[in-house]
């Protein structure tokens, strides 16, 4: 399985809502409940109406299209990543799934994965 870092500087926020959020740029990553508007984007795109903001992650994806009969992938890289104490905030979108770790926990991340048969990109 390929991995594909995504070398963007990312911040996970909440925001009051979408009316600043930047949604023409490559990547951003929206979640709305009833509970809170949630936002993944470039750390630079960070509107002004976030009320909340955790700057600092790093991103790869898994390269291709996943089918939804696929079971376990994002399971066995948490796994992985888990067992080496590395944390993670994954999305998934309707092709493939993301996973995020700390900036200064990346490159482990990557080296983790790829000492586990993983090809990094």
């Amino acid at each position: 399985m390929i991995l594909k870092p995504l070398h963007v500087d990312f911040s996970v926020c909440q925001v009051t809502d979408y009316s600043q959020t930047d949604l023409t740029g490559p990547y951003c990553f929206i979640g709305k409940t009833d509970e809170e508007n949630s936002l993944v984007c470039p750390s630079a795109a960070v509107p002004a109406n976030a009320t909340k903001c955790d700057p600092g992650w790093q991103a790869f994806r898994i390269e291709g299209v996943l089918d939804f009969s696929l079971i376990g992938i994002l399971s066995k890289i948490s796994t992985i990543l888990a067992d080496n104490e590395i944390g993670i905030f994954a999305v998934s979108t309707y092709n493939t799934d993301y996973v995020f770790t700390k900036a200064e926990q990346f490159d482990r991340a990557l080296a983790v994965l790829a000492a586990a048969g993983y090809t990094i990109a």
